[in-house]
């Protein structure tokens, strides 16, 4: 059996961190992540998909990501479900984050060439002054 999801997306705001009573952080985003076909109006639709991180990726996420960056996470879809305060039972479908990269440029390379910015994270993670293994 398989259950893997790989998405890259927009954060439609800020990641909400909290700690679990057992001291584990868990945060919380939700990607908008376009669809590569075009409605019947002519325009691209867009799914809002929960993702959740825990640990030290849930941190990293929480002081890295911000809403509009762009990120790519690499997981499985969870569906689980609770009562609500209602009595009703309520089901949730979210994408379990394993993995998360940062897409989007540092903020202090607000100065770059807008051809930089159209690569995202990979027109900076290389230096010309690295050791390049091959």
């Amino acid at each position: 059996m398989l259950n893997r999801v790989v998405l890259i997306g927009r954060l439609t705001k800020d990641p909400e961190l909290r700690y679990t009573p057992n001291g584990v952080a868990v945060a919380s985003f939700t990607l908008a992540v376009d669809r590569n076909y075009k409605n019947s109006q002519g325009e691209k639709e867009t799914d809002f998909i929960p993702c959740v991180v825990f640990r030290q990726l849930a941190e990293l996420c929480a002081n890295y990501l911000a809403k509009g960056k762009l990120a790519a996470v690499d997981g499985r879809i969870q569906v689980r479900s609770y009562d609500g305060q209602d009595g009703q039972k309520r089901w949730v479908t979210e994408v379990l984050g394993e993995n998360v990269r940062f897409l989007s440029p540092k903020d202090n390379n607000a100065g770059a060439s807008s051809a930089q910015n159209d690569f995202g994270s990979f027109a900076h993670e290389v230096s010309l002054d690295d050791d390049i293994p091959f």
